[in-house]
């Protein structure tokens, strides 16, 4: 079995794997490097997740690129097009050039005594070895194989479709359905405003709320000063504002949280107008910024709301049923089909075994997050 040597390895090649490549390219164009894909395509998330209204929640002058310039009129971009923008950036700096496809890397050896690291990798089935000096962990946070699908009682009792977002069926068809969303975080935020343009109706099922901001999902001043600024300049421009709001933001919830929540809470309470019930559906017990906040671009869940296509039920799953969801206040959701927008399923470092001179890495030992 040949070994290949680089100077650097990437695994993988998503935002982050990009990034690196093109930084590598330019600050060390001496350097030998490849990037490793476990896929047979690039992107990561962006061409992973395939459900119906995939975006971002961060806008992109922040998200992309400053080497690249995000230049969409839409700053909270849809997956399509943060797709493309990524294709656009590995061929125009060349770092395509360096990616290889279904290189899965399954683990990764250090030696002290030859300075390099030895990596195990599937390629297509095919066992295969690759040593370097430095290794680039840009594998994401989350498992690739599957995401957390918690196991409902009464689960296998259900005769409709059950899909979590991280599996979408490309044939689903969901017109005229009855769609219950099992969750309120980003995913299902997304999710439900995007099904409901065609879906019968659609309900948005939460054991507790989220807080939900409402915004445009253009940036009227990035916009205007790419008019007449250099794209360099007002990218930056628009960044340095972007990252400034959003710390001034975060500083407010923890200095004075009772206000911030009180303008979160009116700014619902303005797009579903009087009578709505924001206490029991949009009010958690925690606040702001204590847990991540919703973006909801041009009020499109509230839109769907207010229209009668999508809803909000807030309570605890008794169990599944041949018809849907039975819930702990008695209550029934008549459903065709269940989306399990309940989450990711967290990992470290790609899911590979570490040895350092032999000895195994327990990365739940050594690393630690805040």
């Amino acid at each position: 079995m040949n070994t290949e040597h680089f100077d650097v390895i990437v695994v993988g090649a998503g935002i982050s794997g990009i990034s690196a490549g093109y930084h590598l390219n330019t600050m060390s164009p001496d350097r030998s490097y490849a990037i490793l894909e476990g896929r047979p395509a690039l992107g990561g998330t962006w061409d992973l997740f395939r459900y119906p209204g995939i975006r971002s929640d961060s806008d992109m002058h922040t998200l992309g690129f400053c080497f690249k310039p995000w230049k969409a009129a839409k700053s909270i971009a849809d997956g399509p097009a943060i797709l493309e923008y990524l294709h656009e950036t590995v061929t125009e700096f060349g770092i395509d050039q360096h990616i290889r496809f279904n290189h899965r890397v399954q683990g990764a050896q250090w030696s002290t005594d030859d300075a390099q690291w030895t990596l195990t990798v599937d390629h297509d089935g095919t066992p295969t070895t690759y040593t370097c000096g430095y290794l680039f962990m840009c594998s994401g946070y989350y498992s690739y194989k599957g995401g957390h699908d918690p196991e409902f009682p009464g689960r296998e009792n259900f005769a409709g479709t059950i899909v979590h977002p991280q599996k979408w069926p490309e044939d689903l068809d969901y017109a005229g359905k009855k769609i219950v969303v099992i969750g309120s975080g980003a995913t299902a935020v997304t999710l439900v405003p995007a099904m409901a343009e065609t879906a019968g109706h659609v309900t948005m099922l939460q054991r507790s709320p989220t807080y939900m901001a409402s915004r445009p999902d253009t940036d009227a001043i990035a916009n205007a000063m790419r008019r007449v600024l250099p794209d360099k300049v007002a990218y930056n421009a628009t960044r340095w504002k972007n990252v400034l709001l959003g710390n001034l933001l975060y500083k407010k919830t923890r200095d004075d949280p009772e206000k911030v929540k009180d303008k979160l809470l009116t700014m619902v309470r303005d797009e579903l107008g009087p009578g709505y019930d924001i206490e029991t559906h949009f009010t958690p017990t925690y606040n702001p910024w204590d847990q991540r906040l919703c973006l909801v671009p041009n009020g499109d869940l509230f839109n769907a709301m207010k229209a009668g296509r999508a809803s909000v039920v807030t309570d605890h799953i008794e169990s599944f049923t041949e018809t849907g969801i039975a819930l702990k206040s008695g209550d029934h959701l008549e459903a065709d089909i269940i989306v399990t927008a309940t989450g990711l399923q967290l990992v470290t470092v790609g899911e590979m075994d570490f040895t350092v001179d032999g000895t195994p890495v327990d990365f739940a030992e050594t690393w630690t997050y805040k």
